[in-house]
């Protein structure tokens, strides 16, 4: 596939390229590029939903050269906060997709939905996104915390905890990977974390399934595995040209530090007498049957930022071999490069959809390979296989920071790869030859979260994201102490093992339940 162009131009107003429509279930005119507002409204007397987004995408082509010039110019950015606007709500509403989910879940790959940026899609890749971001903002980061490594909430209520039952998915199950293992430096911790919780073992990501209102809404029961990624990338340009290693019986062959943080276990361990690869893939096939049980359509989406995009595409490669005929998509923010170009064909030959969002002034997506990679395949016929070439895997939507009036114009490499800065960027993204629009809903503050990248006049404090007192309580004498955590959120084997039981214990239930009531 070949990158959307992140060239923007910011005061002269451009004329907006042409797109052609390749959908089948989409017919809309071959007109020039537009941009559309936050969400198109559904006509309520018209019962084909398909045909509503054909109209939508129709009139996102047919509206959007006049909002473009108009937002282009300078003086309509206006970074003074609009009391009426922050009196809304931080999202846009939300649209019945349900006959248009294939298309947005990549079956075209993704084909005249990103450039124009179609607002349902935009819509799933922030949700996507959020639940990647899920996975730093629910870390136990804190050198000094006994639980160091671990996340701080129960399962029960972590999407409550993080402000995420808005989406309507229900956490099922926990990830937890290997610590200390061979991740090439570049995206290491500059710090190590404590090791009082577990010396083996970090928390990195989890399973979860969307319940029955967001399944009718988006039009299947949708599985998403979102995987973390690392705190900061540190030491950028060393080790930039890893060993790459087998998958499968190919020729394919993926990065070795990533196969061994997805596949690394030891009877040792509390958590990871399983491998990561072993934990997601055995909570998936549990689901995909359950759900396929009761002749429900099932989606896998897999998602992560950085070093949880290099996971993420490794657990689908696994998920499409494993489960056949299952709708397999990614979507990586900010991930870097996982395998070679035979690993890029097998994977695509499976059938997996990957979407990759990558802002243009990070460098993390260019490594490992900064030198050798796919743009080597040219010379195919000197270098042969390529079998120790790294490339990239499937769609990309390019983001550009200077297309954000939010945002500095400085060299920020820790900025520009927060995952933050990328859902801001999304939220603004109108099309390559556009300007950031003037009605984003996602609030700008969270962009300073872990990061300085805020314009000063916005008055937002860098690295605000933080709990309170650092995590310090007072006890009942007054004295300032770390507080224990509540017992539900405190990590326990045996606390996994019960949550999958009553699990299981369920799903026989519902299965008999319909046996039992003739």
């Amino acid at each position: 596939m070949k990158g959307i162009s992140s060239t923007i131009h910011h005061h002269v107003p451009v004329a907006l390229r042409p797109a052609t429509n390749r959908f089948p279930k989409i017919h809309a005119q071959h007109q020039q590029l537009a941009i559309d507002t936050t969400h198109p409204t559904p006509d309520p007397t018209r019962t084909n939903r398909a045909s509503r987004f054909a109209e939508s995408l129709s009139n996102l082509l047919h509206h959007g050269e006049t909002h473009a010039q108009k937002i282009l110019q300078p003086s309509n950015w206006n970074l003074h906060f609009d009391e009426d606007k922050y009196n809304t709500p931080a999202m846009s509403p939300k649209e019945d997709i349900s006959d248009a989910w294939r298309e947005i879940h990549g079956c075209h790959d993704w084909h005249n939905l990103l450039d124009p940026l179609h607002p349902w899609l935009r819509r799933e890749i922030v949700k996507y996104g959020e639940f990647a971001q899920a996975t730093y903002d629910a870390f136990d980061f804190d050198s000094f915390s006994e639980y160091c490594g671990s996340c701080r909430y129960s399962r029960d209520r972590l999407f409550e905890k993080l402000g995420l039952t808005k989406h309507g998915y229900t956490v099922s199950k926990y990830i937890y990977a290997m610590s200390h293992m061979d991740v090439p430096q570049w995206l290491e911790r500059s710090s190590r974390l404590g090791e009082t919780w577990s010396k083996d073992s970090n928390w990195m990501g989890f399973v979860a399934v969307s319940d029955d209102e967001e399944s009718r809404r988006i039009g299947r029961r949708d599985i998403v595995v979102a995987w973390r990624g690392t705190v900061a990338p540190s030491e950028w340009y060393e080790d930039m040209q890893r060993k790459l290693e087998p998958i499968g019986h190919g020729e394919a062959k993926v990065e070795h530090g990533f196969l061994n943080i997805y596949t690394a276990k030891s009877d040792a361990t509390r958590y990871n007498k399983s491998s990561a690869s072993e934990q997601v893939m055995e909570e998936v096939k549990r689901l995909v049957e359950m759900y396929k049980g009761r002749g429900e359509e099932v989606s896998l989406t897999i998602t992560g930022h950085s070093l949880g995009g290099a996971l993420a595409l490794l657990n689908a490669y696994e998920a499409a071999a494993s489960i056949p005929g299952l709708p397999v998509s990614v979507v990586s923010f900010g991930a870097p490069r996982v395998g070679n170009i035979a690993f890029r064909d097998e994977i695509c030959t499976m059938g997996v959809k990957t979407l990759r969002v990558v802002l243009k002034q990070d460098v993390v997506p260019r490594m490992p390979g900064i030198v050798f990679n796919e743009s080597l395949q040219m010379f195919d016929d000197f270098t042969g296989t390529l079998d120790w070439v790294y490339t990239h895997v499937g769609a990309e939507l390019k983001l550009d920071s200077q297309s954000s009036p939010y945002l500095k114009r400085k060299i920020d490499l820790l900025g520009f790869h927060m995952l933050e800065t990328y859902l801001h960027l999304v939220d603004g993204f109108l099309s390559s030859s556009s300007t950031f629009r003037s009605d984003a809903r996602r609030d700008v503050a969270l962009v300073n979260k872990s990061c300085d990248m805020l314009v000063d006049e916005l008055r937002f404090p860098p690295c605000w994201y933080q709990m309170e007192h650092k995590g310090l309580v007072r006890n009942a004498h007054g004295r300032w102490v770390k507080p224990k955590r509540d017992p539900e959120d405190i990590p326990s084997p045996s606390m996994e093992e019960a949550h999958t039981h009553v699990k299981e214990v369920r799903g026989s239930h519902e299965r008999l339940e319909p046996l039992l009531s003739v």
